[in-house]
Order: C-alpha cells, then structure tokens, then sequence
C-alpha cells in the first residue's frame, strides 16, 4: 500500500461513526474520536485496549500518566515516542468505549477490530515488533499461542520474541501485579528496551 492510500485509509478511519450509529445496538455514549499514530516507515507497533477519557480529551495516544510509565519501560523520550516514523499506535479499538457501573473503562467496541485492523496493518509493511497490552490485545495478536491469563502470557514472553512482546497495561491499577512479578522489571524490561533502541537505530 502506497503511503496516499494508507493516509487515505486513516482519514477514513478517523470519520468512522460505526459504533456512534449502528441501528439499534448500544451506541457509543459520545461522539467517536478515533485516536491512532501510524507511518508506513514504523518498525515498533504499540497494541492496546482503547483510549480513556484523558486520551479522548486530548485526542493524543497514552497522553496521561499510564503514556509516563510506558515510555520509562521502553526507554523512551516523548519527541521519539509521538515520531509515527519510529513508533506506530494500534489500540483495539480506536475509540473511548465509555465508563461502566463503578466507573472503569469499558472493554474496546467490538465493529472495530473487523472493520479496520486487517487493512491498517497490511499498509504497515516494516513493522518488526508489536507491543500487545492487555488481554484484549493479546487475544487478538496472540490468538491460541496466548496462555489462560495475562500473567502466564507475559511470563512466557520468550515465546512471543522477536515479533511480539505481551506487556501489563502500565496503569497504576497494576502496581500490585508489578510488585507480584518482579521478573517483569528485572528480566523483560532490559531486553525490551536493548530490542527498541536496536529497531530506532535502524529507523534512523
């Protein structure tokens, strides 16, 4: 895909009003604000759950404090992770899905997937490696080679490498699942960030 059929993609996927009108179902509860970062040029590809309500607001992925904690674990500046020559940003869906009955985010929009990742990652042909966060990332990205739950996916993170590293969502709510699992600062981490900075060297 050309670089003006993937802007071309992109600009329709920032119009998509799928889930705001879809006849019937529950609609979303807000005007849709797809937010993604993407270049054919990327070769570092971060999958997550969808933006909240910070992200909606801004309309700039992982712009919040869960953004902060995500760049220290890839090492990363913001100038370099905001680059879409360098980092690509593929939530799951790409729209705030709401907030449910005790106040937490909903789970990604299910048209969304359908519609728009096999064609966006098509159009994506240097990407190296793929950052999956969360279980609704690793369920897609993974498929069946994803363990029972989240920790055991990322546990066995080796089996994923090269082309896919499971990650924790970086949000505070995890701090007691990153005390749990120290491995997952002393083990992962380091080759995550040595991998990054090897694939921005070659981006350069």
């Amino acid at each position: 895909m050309s670089a003006r059929a993937l802007n071309s993609l992109v600009k329709d996927i920032r119009k998509c009003r799928v889930c705001f009108e879809d006849g019937g179902k529950k609609p979303l509860p807000h005007e849709p604000r797809p937010v993604l970062q993407v270049s054919s040029k990327a070769r570092i590809c971060i999958v997550g759950q969808a933006p909240g309500t910070r992200v909606h607001a801004s309309g700039v992925p992982f712009d919040d404090p869960s953004g902060d904690r995500l760049r220290d674990w890839l090492g990363m500046d913001r100038d370099t992770f905001y680059d879409d020559t360098k980092l690509a940003i593929v939530p799951m869906g790409f729209c705030f899905p709401g907030l449910d009955a005790k106040g937490g985010d909903l789970p990604p929009r299910k048209e969304c997937a359908p519609l728009w990742r096999e064609k966006l990652f098509e159009a994506l042909p240097n990407m190296e490696l793929t950052l999956v966060i969360g279980q609704y990332a690793q369920a897609y990205h993974l498929g069946k080679t994803k363990k029972k739950n989240l920790t055991e996916t990322v546990e066995h993170w080796r089996d994923y490498m090269p082309t896919h590293l499971p990650l924790p969502h970086p949000s505070w709510r995890n701090n007691v699942w990153l005390k749990k699992n120290p491995w997952f600062e002393t083990d992962l981490l380091p080759v995550l960030q040595k991998e990054v900075k090897r694939l921005l060297k070659k981006s350069a």
